[in-house]
């Protein structure tokens, strides 16, 4: 119990620490429910976005000294370093679960940081189509697949917003099968879920993301969803999807449909020399990219995977079908 109380008291030395050193602009900025992402560049410019607008320079000279603090206070908390030996710093921040990627001389100039929040709502499908990111018809064919438990797969560069549209679907996923239960696989804590009946898993140094796949199958999923696939679980997540987990999402860094399945398998490369295209094929139903505009974000494709033939994957464009084909 001592023990416990003293870990608590720590890590909100750490956090109050923290707020001071990051100062007013960023804490605001981390409070602030419409901000995505906090840049601090190594010439000391510091960038903000906010969801629909574009990245903005919010402040120029930011203290080298003062963002070295900040990150040598993540790192305690981390219960790690970042020093001229060891110069890169991954985690998630003490306050508000933020994700941090920290940078020190002298693989950089400066100290650089880069903080990405963790969501403080769902963004739901309708404000997709509000805002003009997703048209109704997209829309529909997005729930029809949650509906029919097709698994989807959802494609784009860094900061497009992959996860914020998973957290999308996961929201369909509640409101249309609320009796299913979700395994949550991810590296740092960013998915929302408010399931009864939801499990999340995060990989740690000595727990892969792969031997939490593994795990799932013992833990009775309904559906399994995954963060981000970066290695050769992706040929377990596949795997688990094709033997009676179907529904699942996942995220992938990719710009296309094409480019996302040949990320795939360059990833199931990883743990096996051979080539699997076809269960690739049959695993994944649907893929839908997210993309950065000027001002935005917008839906570019959105596919169904029909197959292999030839060596190429066979795509369905779903953008074609009209509102009353899906309803």
């Amino acid at each position: 119990m001592c023990g416990s109380m003293s870990t608590d008291e720590t890590r909100r030395r750490l956090a109050r620490k923290l707020r001071e050193e990051l100062g007013e602009l960023i804490c605001g900025a981390l409070d602030d429910p419409k901000v995505i992402e906090i840049l601090l560049n190594c010439d000391g410019a510091l960038f903000i976005e906010r969801l629909g607008e574009p990245m903005a320079k919010v402040r120029d000279g930011f203290d080298p000294k003062q963002a070295e603090a900040i990150i040598g206070t993540i790192a305690s908390s981390l219960s790690t370093v970042c020093t001229r030996e060891s110069p890169i710093l991954s985690g998630e921040m003490p306050i508000l679960g933020a994700r941090f990627q920290g940078m020190l001389p002298p693989i950089v100039s400066r100290p650089t940081f880069s903080i990405r929040k963790k969501a403080s709502s769902v963004f739901p499908l309708e404000a997709y189509v509000e805002q003009g990111i997703m048209t109704t018809g997209q829309a529909a064919i997005l729930r029809k697949a949650v509906r029919n438990r097709e698994n989807i797969l959802v494609v784009g560069g860094t900061g497009t917003g992959k996860t914020t549209l998973i957290n999308a679907l996961i929201r369909e996923i509640e409101h249309l099968t609320p009796e299913h239960r979700l395994v949550i696989i991810e590296d740092t804590a960013e998915i929302q879920c408010s399931s009864e009946n939801r499990v999340f898993l995060h990989t740690a140094d000595t727990v892969s993301m792969n031997m939490l796949l593994k795990a799932t199958m013992r833990l009775r999923p309904d559906r399994i969803i995954v963060g981000e696939v970066r290695d050769g679980a992706a040929l377990t997540l596949l795997k688990s999807w094709n033997t009676g987990h179907p529904g699942g999402l996942a995220t992938v860094h990719a710009n296309d449909a094409r480019a996302a399945l040949t990320r795939m398998e360059q990833l199931i490369a990883e743990v096996s020399e051979r080539p699997m295209p076809h269960l690739l094929a049959e695993a994944i139903n649907v893929v839908v990219s997210i993309q950065r505009t000027e001002t935005s974000r917008r839906i570019g494709e959105l596919v169904a995977v029909k197959g292999v033939r030839a060596g190429e994957y066979v795509f369905t464009d779903l953008n074609t079908q009209e509102l009353r084909d899906v309803a």
